[in-house]
């Protein structure tokens, strides 16, 4: 009690002025907290809202002045951030973060000399602030000073020893002054450091290789590969050189080296033999093939990298069932392969596959990429076959979204199936809609225009508009059992009997396995021109068939046509 007492006696007697300083600061240091609290939060905008509301009252303090830059600089606002990191280090310039935040100021500036003396600063000031070396090295050489960029990696060197990070941005700056001599240098400097490297040999014999020195590279690798010969990395090298030079002996006998390793990286191995792959064909080069190939599978039998170049070697030559097989082999060890899953499913399409066994295939890519708009539309192909059509629709659909119209022919490709893909849910009138907007782009395309003419049939409305769309396909396709069959139906619909058998026996001919519903047509299209008995042995052999009508067994009993 005494000491409050005292306290408050000792408070009243301070002067007004100095009473209404002591608690404006203790205001502001209450809304600096708030600041410090909602930026702890990453609510930002509430942080500088309190930070402001601080600077009001005490506007020189350095603290609220940084922390005000710092929220700006994230916000991009770089020139604001510059005015509060300024009165920051104005008032305290020897502090690192006030100075730091000028430095970031002056890098998002795009002025990096001037970012580069502030660390220089605080560098020359104390040995507790040389971490920043590496920063300083970068800011040199976005500013193209090689020189002092060289000077900065030297002094990185010294603090963290050696490294190959710093070896490379050393040997970048070297080549781009011109200094072969230097770069190769910094290479073999740190191959000394870790003798058996192979990584670091690999740098070298690339630098050594792209200037012209195919020969100093060769020797690069021999002497490594003399004091460490299980090296397949640098065997793999040495055969790219060999080959380049044309001692095809030699080469060979080092990539037959480097395959019977193990060790070797499957990947690696798998680029290697592509390679090969793209030579032209001749019989050593097949025989080399064979060779590597059988060494492929007994090191690597569950690669999927390797899986996938042998799959394209029998892809190659003609031999897609196992290519196919093979390429399913490396998808279920890796499915996050693109071009792989891609060259699946569009070869199960070709063959005419099972659709339940793409639309797996299909999922699978939907769902390693959903990014990419042509798994969706593969997606919603193959379920668009298996009569699923709302989840066909919604595939469909994203596959416009993800496209973005970037791929004007996948467009087309989409709103031809979204058409099929309404219809089939019974919302025909949309399917109309959709057929026309792609006619509209694409006049030509044949598969809407059969599509929506045998449609418009099955509604027996705009019939001419169907006999128009089918007329062109079957002058253009006049073999196409699809085409003469939908020419037919319309014709029928128009009650030109004699035309439309004329184009279902065509239709007939030239389908080696004519459908149900194609023999149901032929059926009703005797029947109107008065051949029942005929009619009715067309139905009997349509029954059991595919798409066939719910009324053709009602007409089979009652030996009557119903429509």
């Amino acid at each position: 009690m005494m000491l409050i007492t005292l306290s408050a006696f000792s408070q009243s007697k301070l002067p007004k002025k100095e009473r209404k300083r002591q608690l404006e600061e203790a205001k502001a240091s209450r809304l600096f907290i708030e600041g410090q609290r909602f930026l702890m939060q990453e609510d930002f905008d509430r942080a500088y809202f309190y930070f402001q509301k601080a600077r009001e009252i005490t506007p020189d303090e350095a603290a609220i002045n940084f922390k005000i830059a710092e929220i700006l600089l994230r916000a991009n606002r770089v020139d604001q951030a510059m005015e509060y990191g300024m009165k920051a280090v104005e008032s305290n310039p020897e502090n690192k973060y006030y100075n730091l935040v000028m430095a970031e100021a002056f890098t998002k500036q795009n002025e990096p000399l001037k970012a580069a003396a502030i660390l220089e600063n605080l560098m020359a000031n104390t040995d507790e602030n040389q971490n920043y070396i590496l920063d300083l090295a970068s800011l040199y050489l976005q500013a193209g000073e090689f020189d002092k960029g060289l000077d900065a990696l030297d002094r990185a060197e010294e603090y963290y020893g050696m490294a190959e990070q710093l070896t490379v941005q050393k040997q970048r700056i070297y080549l781009r002054k011109n200094d072969l001599k230097s770069a190769i240098e910094e290479g073999e400097k740190l191959i000394e450091s870790q003798p058996g490297n192979s990584q670091y040999v690999l740098s070298l014999v690339e630098i050594l290789f792209n200037n012209g020195r195919t020969d100093q590279a060769l020797a690069l690798i021999e002497k490594s590969l003399d004091t460490y010969p299980q090296q397949p990395e640098l065997q793999l090298a040495a055969y790219a050189l060999y080959k380049e030079k044309g001692d095809i002996d030699t080469a060979e006998t080092l990539i037959r080296e480097a395959f019977s390793n193990p060790d070797l990286d499957g990947e690696i191995v798998a680029q290697s033999f592509a390679d090969i792959l793209q030579d032209p064909k001749t019989t050593r080069r097949d025989n080399l093939l064979d060779e590597l190939e059988a060494k492929m599978l007994v090191n690597f039998p569950n690669d999927p990298y390797v899986l996938t170049v042998i799959g394209d070697r029998k892809f190659f030559d003609n031999d897609r069932e196992k290519a196919i097989e093979l390429y399913k082999k490396s998808i279920e060890i890796n499915p996050a392969n693109a071009p792989v899953l891609q060259g699946i499913i569009t070869s199960m399409f070709e063959k005419g596959d099972d659709f339940s066994q793409i639309e797996k295939y299909t999922i699978l890519a939907v769902d390693e990429f959903p990014e990419r708009a042509e798994f969706w539309f593969f997606d919603g192909t193959a379920k668009l076959a298996l009569k699923k059509g709302e989840e066909a629709l919604a595939s469909l659909l994203k596959s416009t979204e993800v496209n973005g119209g970037k791929n004007k022919q996948l467009d087309l490709l989409v709103k031809g199936q979204l058409g099929d893909a309404y219809h089939l849910m019974g919302e025909k009138e949309d399917a109309f809609e959709a057929y026309e907007a792609l006619l509209n782009e694409k006049p030509d395309d044949e598969h809407v225009l059969n599509n929506y003419a045998y449609y418009l049939s099955l509604e027996k409305k705009n019939l001419e508009k169907a006999k128009s769309m089918s007329s062109q396909l079957v002058k253009k396709f006049p073999k196409n059992a699809t085409y003469l069959d939908t020419h037919a139906w319309v014709l029928f619909q128009l009650k030109d009997y004699e035309g439309a058998k004329k184009y279902m026996e065509l239709a007939i001919e030239n389908e080696e396995s004519p459908s149900g519903v194609m023999w149901e047509h032929y059926g009703d299209i005797l029947y109107h021109l008065g051949n029942r008995n005929d009619a009715i042995s067309y139905w009997k052999k349509a029954e059991g068939g595919e798409e066939t009508s719910e009324v053709l067994i009602k007409k089979i009993k009652d030996r009557k046509y119903y429509d």
